[in-house]
């Protein structure tokens, strides 16, 4: 029997105040979106998405329904998603090839690839953990990670989603958007590379012209690059300012604003070799497809269509490829609406000849 003068109650827990913010809103990105953690806040992320846009932190996969029908995937069947991001595409993919078949999905950035991986096990392959394998890598090392994994004849479907990822734009502290201050870095790989403020840093004005025409098919890169090579622009917000001072005053706000997208832009691309991965990635990806596999690459500028239309246009002249879309595929007005990020999108696709 236990002693009365002995028994004790546990002491009640410390009230935990509400988190205040110095005003009226929060300012740091990850008290004010509360959607970076999507379990916690369902009703914020339906409020957002029914809103037309984007919660932060989180992709919504772009063309889904027309990837989908257009590569077809079976139960059984290979999938490769070549830039896994936040893995609404993959999941679907390889939704679609079990039982019986598996997704290798390829992405280089470090600090998603693995919240990825561990989301697509739970939601996914708890009964199949065989089914997923994820190799961290830009996708121009496509070929070695199919023979990594002992494909060697290939994949019966390749998809290719070449935009940046939400996670990567909505995160100030990657440094790829002027829309949050943080550190101009745009890497998507961290630990690799120059960041764009080095990148800026060390750039002669006649090189920086050249990368702002060819990855922006920028009008006004002549006095741009004047302006920008050779100086150091610690973070995001800084660059945003030196290029609106050095835009002429008569253009308007959504001129700049667009100029701004533009050079963001373009230095993305270049900090990132993203050219130069692409053109890689093209020449490796007949040789990955198995007879009559099925090839989608999802691009978002210019620059990046004309190397696809030009490589799957060749394919076909060649015999490489059997049938190959003559008009490029485009979101449509619903899906814009919903996912305004989706508006620059072109969906090009091939098939493998037998």
């Amino acid at each position: 029997m236990s002693d009365p003068e002995n028994t004790s109650t546990p002491p009640p827990s410390p009230h935990r105040r509400r988190l205040r913010y110095s005003g009226k809103n929060p300012r740091k990105f990850e008290h004010k979106y509360k959607e970076l953690d999507p379990t916690k806040h369902a009703d914020t992320i339906a409020k957002v998405r029914a809103s037309g846009k984007t919660p932060a932190g989180m992709h919504v996969p772009i063309l889904l329904k027309e990837i989908m029908g257009i590569l077809s995937p079976e139960p059984g069947e290979r999938a490769v998603d070549c830039t896994l991001g936040y893995g609404g595409h993959a999941t679907a993919l390889l939704r679609a090839v079990l039982p019986g078949g598996a997704l290798l999905g390829l992405d280089q950035d470090p600090l998603e690839i693995a919240r990825t991986e561990a989301r697509m096990r739970a939601e996914v392959t708890a009964a199949a953990p065989d089914s997923l394998l994820v190799r961290r890598m830009n996708f121009a090392g496509v070929r070695r990670a199919l023979d990594e994994v002992g494909w060697h004849d290939g994949a019966d479907v390749i998809l290719a989603d070449l935009g940046c990822s939400s996670m990567q734009f909505d995160n100030p502290a990657r440094g790829f958007s002027f829309k949050h201050d943080g550190p101009l870095d745009m890497r998507m790989n961290p630990e690799r590379g120059l960041s764009a403020r080095d990148y800026l840093r060390k750039i002669s004005a006649q090189k920086l012209q050249l990368v702002l025409n060819e990855n922006a098919d920028e009008p006004r890169a002549a006095i741009l690059s004047e302006a920008l090579a050779g100086t150091d622009n610690v973070s995001t917000l800084g660059l945003a300012d030196r290029v609106r001072s050095a835009l002429p005053q008569r253009l308007s706000d959504d001129d700049k604003e667009s100029t701004l997208r533009r050079v963001f832009q373009a230095l993305r691309i270049a900090v990132n070799e993203e050219f130069t991965a692409l053109d890689s990635f093209l020449r490796q990806v007949p040789s990955c497809l198995r007879s009559g596999g099925r090839l989608a690459i999802l691009t978002f500028h210019s620059g990046e269509d004309r190397r696809v239309k030009h490589c799957l246009r060749d394919g076909l002249r060649d015999g490489i490829f059997s049938s190959i879309n003559d008009d490029v595929i485009r979101p449509g007005s619903d899906e814009k609406r919903d996912n305004p990020r989706a508006t620059p999108a072109k969906l090009r696709w091939a098939i493998k000849a037998q």
